[in-house]
């Protein structure tokens, strides 16, 4: 096959992997990455190495399902572990991604208020924009539009090559680890893994491969989609780090919020160096916004048997498009309530994820296993290895994770 050949079914796969992982970054991510710059500098940026291997391995087996089984992952564990199993996960995490979808709101509103848009405009305007997007448009339509979007992520980067950074001392706290035995630090590096591998991902990337109708023949291909995704977004992770480590460490500056951050940069590196900074949050929030709810109503319809596609109408899949209408409104009624509790919401919806996630990836290399499903496309003793190692020190750290989060005198 000539190279030119393989480019262009490349380029016909590529989106689920790319767009799952970028979309990873939401709010609430880049809120984690931009606290764990400002607060230890260089000294976290090792923690994306480890993290991004054991996401490739991940989304890898869950894209590979998707190919050869032409099913979402809802789909499977129903079929394979019976409804009942089916069932109280997607409650767990029905409840998770409400809470990712408040914090996506919360991040998109306070983008839009630093350019000095009220929540109560902003809000309304980009739940009806997404919803019209998703209800109204084709498949292939909502990925390209998606597609482009996640190139604002570029922006990020930008703002780290703005910040001028010791390329030098980046290279080595990227490289060499520098543990600091405090409890925030290990909170932090519990969290960046925490927020790069979410439950909401697998079920999302698998539906995506599924709806697309990639076929067995361009496995390798979508492979590749979900390599070049899972690496790009730990790519956009590295500059957010590296921007507030540069900036605000030195000065001592400590945010809670990514929205803090791009205030913060403002006086130290510029106007255009915030701005960027705030654009880029305002896209991955309201990118989040569209593929979080669109995740829950894609698992909950497939664990359920009903019909799920972005490309089906409302007679089609009125089950579909109802869930993901529910997600969004309730979600934007919550952000509009002036005393709503959207910390507890945010730390209730990290806890859930974590508790759900071990269970989730434990499903996946079951499924992955099963011959009668993947054939000749099973893990390889290698593999299996790798991915239960990996399975065992996402647990490890996602149960303390949960631990800190639930009792903060563990921190």
């Amino acid at each position: 096959m000539t190279r030119w050949k393989k480019t262009l079914i490349f380029l016909s796969v590529m989106g689920p992997g790319i767009i799952t992982a970028n979309i990873d970054n939401d709010a609430s991510g880049i809120t984690t990455y931009s606290v764990a710059g400002a607060r230890f500098g260089y000294d976290l940026l090792w923690t994306l190495i480890p993290t991004t291997i054991a996401l490739v391995v991940i989304q890898e087996m869950v894209g590979r399902m998707g190919v050869i089984t032409g099913k979402g992952l809802a789909d499977l564990i129903r079929e394979n572990f019976g409804i009942k199993s089916a069932f109280f996960m997607m409650i767990g995490l029905f409840i998770a991604n409400f809470g990712n979808t408040v914090a996506d709101f919360a991040g998109w509103a306070a983008s839009m208020e630093i350019f000095g848009v009220s929540k109560y405009v902003s809000v309304p305007i980009g739940a009806f924009a997404i919803w019209l997007l998703v209800v109204k448009g084709s498949y292939r339509f909502v990925e390209n539009v998606l597609l482009v979007a996640c190139l604002i992520f570029i922006g990020y980067i930008i703002s780290g090559l703005m910040a001028k950074p010791d390329w030098g001392q980046v290279l080595t706290s990227t490289l060499v680890p520098k543990v600091h035995w405090n409890a925030e630090y290990i909170y932090l590096s519990i969290g960046i893994i925490g927020t790069t591998i979410t439950p909401w991902m697998q079920f999302y990337l698998q539906s995506s491969i599924a709806e697309k109708g990639i076929k067995k023949e361009d496995y390798k291909a979508s492979r590749l989609d979900v390599i070049v995704g899972c690496s790009i977004t730990d790519v956009i992770s590295f500059f957010i780090i590296v921007t507030c480590a540069t900036i605000l460490f030195p000065q001592g500056i400590r945010v809670e919020e990514a929205s803090e951050a791009a205030l913060a940069l403002k006086p130290l590196a510029g106007d255009y160096a915030s701005t960027i900074f705030a654009i880029s949050l305002a896209n991955a929030a309201i990118l989040g916004a569209i593929i979080v709810p669109l995740a829950t109503a894609y698992y909950i319809c497939e664990a359920m048997g009903w019909e799920a596609g972005v490309n089906k109408s409302f007679r089609e899949a009125p089950q579909f498009i109802s869930i993901y209408t529910l997600m969004l409104v309730t979600s934007v009624m919550v952000i509009l309530i002036p005393s709503a509790p959207l910390v507890m919401l945010m730390v209730l919806s990290a806890v859930i994820n974590g508790l759900m996630l071990p269970f989730v990836l434990v499903f996946i290399i079951m499924l992955i296993n099963n011959h009668k499903l993947m054939g000749e496309f099973v893990n390889s003793k290698l593999y299996n290895t790798i991915a239960w190692a990996t399975v065992v020190v996402v647990a490890l750290l996602t149960i303390l994770f949960v631990i800190t989060t639930v009792f903060p005198a563990f921190k």
